[in-house]
């Protein structure tokens, strides 16, 4: 196990770009929003220096209006589209103009336990103005993406939730034209094979979504009224809940209660709101589709992602356990993104099957939050074995255990150090 520690941390190192972590070299060559929240997380297991480094980039590309997009382009490369000229953003600091699962707050609570536990002198000092970062952030995502004050915030792309051509978004996206203004020239096929990705069809639909935001300027309210995909969705409220949770702590910490009574407000509306979305007959929690008004219905990885920020009563909890058990039930590896009896399944394409180490970190946190150790445990033991049989990919077919995606992938690296070191 210490050899893979070991690799673990090379990779991160071999992916270091000056302070912040790409998530492999050229398929992915920039900084990504919740990549780099995971990574920090790896980090402050051994350098929290190093861990609060990484949110601190990734906070430079921040808006002025709180919002943290899912890209920050702090050094050129020709070996990814979209590149900043298709996004056509205003910043300093070139960014694309969309947003990712804000893990932010998660992660800046683990780096800053990790600090204090190490007794590094400055660690308040660094905290301070990341957690002011993810405190506008908070605050963008409950304006901007939940206007009428529901709890539940809204995607207005599926790249937003990082499950960029789940099946939970075919029907959604199926409304979206294939038309775009901008010539699409994929460069992920040169890297990956092409049937680990999404679909042509899916780029030029997702391209056509930036188009249409590029157009209102970036402007949240003109981006809402235009939007032809609008989801609200549970594993991105989830995550918004889990690290508000984490920053009502911090908040305590610093000696904001001002703000401490803010996020404990905003939290008790997404938990309220999250419980809403339970379907007892799916035996698991649904988003829904704010423009057909309908739930959606797919089954993926996201419907138990509320574990991860819910205290659930015994019998819903009891349902959502036999559920995952049924979806990893004669795998080779778990936790499956989608469950190989739906229609939808590719095992080896992307989001709509394979396995993902973060995926499982999170489900892991949910299943301890709620008691549920022997199958958290089941699926820390499940994640590192895959990870020692097949190296450090992207994500994992769910049927062979095969490694897929990008190999030396920095998040992968950041759940193994953290996983192995957090045995049940």
């Amino acid at each position: 196990m210490t050899d893979f520690i070991a690799k673990a941390r090379a990779i991160l190192k071999t992916n270091d770009r000056g302070g912040y972590t790409v998530p492999t070299d050229r398929l992915y060559p920039f900084q990504w929003n919740w990549d780099s929240a995971f990574v920090a997380m790896g980090f402050a297991a051994y350098d929290v220096s190093r861990a609060y480094r990484e949110l601190e980039r990734l906070a430079e590309g921040q808006w002025a209006d709180g919002m943290i997009p899912h890209i920050v382009f702090h050094a050129p490369s020709d070996s990814y589209f979209p590149g900043p000229d298709v996004w056509r953003t205003s910043h300093a600091t070139q960014t694309s103009g969309i947003t990712q699962p804000p893990v932010f707050g998660m992660a800046l609570k683990h780096v800053h336990d990790a600090a204090l536990a190490s007794g590094l002198a400055e660690a308040d000092k660094r905290c301070a103005p990341l957690f002011e970062a993810a405190l506008r952030w908070h605050r963008w995502w409950y304006a901007a993406r939940d206007p009428e004050g529901t709890g539940l915030v809204a995607l207005l792309h599926p790249w937003e939730s990082g499950s960029d051509n789940s099946p939970a978004w075919d029907i959604a996206m199926a409304r979206v034209p294939t038309t775009t203004q901008t010539v699409v020239l994929r460069k992920d096929t040169g890297h990956v094979d092409q049937a680990m990705r999404p679909r042509d069809e899916d780029y030029r639909r997702f391209i056509h979504l930036v188009d249409i935001y590029a157009a209102c300027g970036w402007d949240p309210k003109r981006q809402w009224a235009a939007a032809p995909f609008k989801i609200a969705e549970v594993q991105t409220t989830a995550i918004l809940l889990k690290s508000g949770e984490e920053l009502e702590r911090l908040a305590d910490l610093l000696g904001r209660a001002r703000e401490a009574d803010e996020l404990r407000a905003l939290n008790a509306l997404s938990r309220q709101a999250l419980m809403a979305q339970w379907r007892p007959h799916l035996r698991r929690f649904v988003s829904r589709d704010l423009i057909s008004g309908q739930d959606v219905e797919a089954p993926t990885q996201a419907g138990f992602i509320p574990l991860l920020a819910l205290d659930l009563a015994p019998d819903l909890l009891d349902a959502a356990c036999a559920e995952m058990e049924s979806w990893a039930n004669g795998l080779a590896v778990a936790f499956p993104s989608t469950p190989r009896a739906f229609t939808g399944f590719e095992a080896k394409r992307y989001w709509r099957g394979p396995v993902w180490g973060v995926i499982n970190w999170l489900l892991i946190a949910g299943l301890r939050r709620n008691h549920r150790d022997d199958l958290a445990e089941r699926l820390r033991v499940a994640t590192i074995q895959a990870v020692e049989r097949q190296g450090f990919a992207e994500y994992f077919d769910p049927l062979t255990g095969e490694g897929c995606g990008g190999l030396d992938f920095s998040w992968t690296a950041a759940a193994y150090i953290e996983l192995s070191r957090n045995a049940a």
